[in-house]
C-alpha cells in the first residue's frame, strides 16, 4: 500500500508545490481544511439529512414539497464541496510532508465518497419508478455516510493535533 501511497504523492506533489509558492500561511495550511469541511460536513450534511428525512416523515404538504426541493439542491453540492475537500486535504498532507495513505482519516473520507456516490447513484436511477425500496436504502445510505462524515470529523481532529 505504501507503493500506491508514494505513487499518489509523486502525482500531487506538483499541484501541491503551487500551492505552497502561493506563500499561505501555516496555520491556513494545516487548519483550512478542517475548518471548511467541518461547516460542510456539520451544516450541510445535517441540512441535508434533516430535509431528506423530513420528506419521509412528513408524508405530504408543503413543508414536504419545500424539503424535497431543498434536499435535491443541497445534497449534490454538498457531495462537491466534500469531493473537492477530499482532494484539498490530499494536497494539505502533501504540503505537510505527511504521509497519505496511513490515516483512519483518509480511509473514512474515501469511504464517505463511495457512499455518496452510491446515493447519489440511487437518487439518479432508482427513483424514477417510484420504488419504496430505493427510497428506503437511499435513506439509510444517507444516513450511514452522515455518521461516516461525522466519525471522519473526530479522525480529523486527532490527525490535525498529531501533525
Amino acid at each position: 500500500m505504501s507503493q500506491v501511497g508514494e505513487q499518489l504523492r509523486e502525482f500531487l506533489e506538483p499541484i501541491a508545490n503551487a500551492f505552497g509558492s502561493l506563500g499561505t500561511p501555516e496555520p491556513i495550511v494545516h487548519w483550512g481544511h478542517p475548518l471548511m469541511m467541518g461547516i460542510v460536513v456539520f451544516v450541510m450534511g445535517s441540512f441535508v439529512g434533516l430535509t431528506g428525512w423530513r420528506i419521509r416523515k412528513l408524508g405530504g404538504g408543503e413543508a414536504v414539497v419545500k424539503s424535497r426541493k431543498d434536499h435535491k439542491v443541497m445534497a449534490p453540492l454538498m457531495t462537491t464541496f466534500i469531493a473537492l475537500g477530499y482532494t484539498g486535504g490530499l494536497l494539505s498532507l502533501v504540503m505537510q510532508g505527511q504521509p497519505i495513505l496511513n490515516s483512519p482519516h483518509f480511509w473514512t473520507g474515501s469511504v464517505v465518497l463511495i457512499l455518496l456516490a452510491a446515493n447519489g447513484a440511487i437518487a439518479t436511477f432508482g427513483f424514477g419508478k417510484a420504488n419504496p425500496g430505493f427510497r428506503s436504502a437511499h435513506a439509510y445510505l444517507g444516513s450511514a455516510a452522515l455518521c461516516v462524515m461525522f466519525l471522519h470529523a473526530l479522525f480529523g481532529l486527532k490527525l490535525g493535533l498529531a501533525i
